[in-house]
């Protein structure tokens, strides 16, 4: 049966410039034709075409077409493109025009993208690098993804699924050809490869979920006692009033969470409840949440008054890489009169904030942004990005460290948990039949793509 065509608006939604709206299947050639009332453009070429329902005859606008026949186009098919001026009235009545061609409905969320993959134009691991792409929205997300749709992570992959298949054919040989003159102890040969894999997977496995901190976000908490500038030094970091400035201690019951960039990352910053004995049932649960969300932090920032002690509780949680913050500087006076001080001999060291006259936050700025760009810096090796990918890759490690012992006991049993390795591999990229994935990965990718 012949595939239906499909088509979308591939750019945003809302009023622009230009729109393009996007074609793809056997019948985009018909639709360039009957509303443009000409033939197809050259392939790969704009042609300035004026556009007129082919119903009524009725003018809808002026457009650039541009014809991309298959399998040379992103989805392998053919497809054609309008660039249309971007009203949403525009918008609306050339796409109607067009489902008025037989064959042609509108598209799914990731059908182009689905197609191609169907048609080898990319694999999955690529495919989820474009999403990926389309979603960056900090310098260090779309590097990233950029690098994943560039085929990173598949060629990664693939030459594992590369490595399991020398040491599958060494296994099986011994299996299948017991009475031929072959080498000695072939499957043992194989040993070696395995255990080799195994690192590399768990090399890449321990990788403190970089890449997928990149796609979701780097995460800071502020902790600290009641009172001690917490909600201040969220709202100057966030430069807006995302949290509640009061004297009243205990202000602040739930976490309040802003997105910054940092180091070209994305960020979340909480600012949590006071830490301390609670006074009633809702404070409590505002302390719990509070050690939560500290807990969960990669990277915890202890705010004290200036001159106080630094609670039991804060210090307890504060590890060697995270901050502690002496806010409320201004109280202490002009620079120029203060003593300098320090915090005693083992303790984290100090950064000084005053949140009403912005001194300190500068440096506190930049030492937040070395402590992200050193968490989520750029490696040459491609970072898991997705807990599919590491699920995946967990399974995989777990079927060869089976099946490196199982070598000693029959090979056929080693070739049982090789053929599952590879499997869980080729899953990464969809070089088995992964109908299952299909619907769960591209269903998340925007109606245009």
């Amino acid at each position: 049966m012949k595939p239906e065509t499909i088509i979308a608006l591939a750019s945003g939604a809302g009023r622009a410039g230009v729109a393009v709206i996007r074609l793809s299947g056997p019948a985009s050639a018909a639709v360039l034709e009957a509303l443009s009332g000409a033939g197809l453009p050259g392939p790969r070429q704009a042609s300035l075409r004026a556009l007129s329902d082919p119903r009524s005859g009725g003018a809808l606008d002026d457009a650039l077409a541009l014809w991309f026949p298959g399998p040379a186009s992103f989805t392998g098919e053919d497809v054609a493109e309008l660039h249309v001026h971007g009203g949403p009235a525009v918008i609306a009545a050339v796409i109607d025009a067009a489902l008025s061609v037989p064959g042609v409905r509108p598209a799914e969320p990731g059908e182009y993208t689905r197609r191609a993959f169907e048609h080898g134009k990319l694999d999955l691991a690529e495919a989820e690098g474009l999403a990926d792409l389309v979603d960056a929205e900090t310098e260090g997300q779309r590097a990233q993804a950029l690098r994943q749709r560039r085929g990173a992570l598949s060629g990664l992959y693939e030459g594992w699924r590369g490595r399991l298949i020398e040491a599958a054919a060494l296994i099986e040989a011994e299996i299948d050809f017991p009475d031929e003159d072959l080498p000695g102890a072939l499957a043992q040969r194989a040993g070696p490869l395995l255990e080799a894999l195994a690192d590399d997977m768990a090399r890449h496995l321990d990788d403190a979920h970089r890449g997928e901190r990149v796609r979701d976000g780097f995460r800071i908490a502020i902790i600290g006692p009641p009172n001690a500038g917490k909600s201040s030094l969220l709202n100057t970091l966030a430069r807006r009033e995302a949290a509640i400035v009061s004297d009243i201690p205990g202000t602040t019951r739930d976490v309040v969470e802003v997105r910054l960039t940092l180091a070209g990352f994305p960020v979340w910053i909480a600012d949590t409840a006071g830490l301390r004995e609670a006074a009633d049932a809702i404070e409590a649960e505002g302390v719990r949440r509070a050690l939560a969300r500290a807990e969960e932090a990669d990277l915890r920032i202890g705010v004290v008054e200036a001159e106080a002690a630094i609670p039991g509780s804060v210090r307890a949680m504060l590890g060697p890489s995270d901050l502690l913050v002496r806010s409320k500087l201004d109280l202490l006076g002009p620079p120029a009169s203060r003593q300098e001080t320090r915090e005693p001999a083992g303790e984290t060291p100090a950064v000084q904030v005053s949140a009403a006259t912005g001194e300190g936050v500068a440096e506190l700025e930049a030492l937040l942004a070395a402590r992200v760009a050193d968490a989520l810096g750029a490696e040459e090796a491609p970072a898991l990005t997705r807990a599919r990918h590491r699920r995946l890759v967990e399974a995989a490690r777990a079927a060869l460290l089976r099946a490196i012992p199982a070598l000693d006991f029959g090979a056929e049993l080693a070739a049982e948990d090789v053929r599952a390795a590879s499997d869980q591999i080729g899953r990464l990229t969809g070089r088995i039949d992964v109908e299952d994935l299909l619907g769960e990965i591209f269903s998340s990718f925007c109606i245009g793509k």
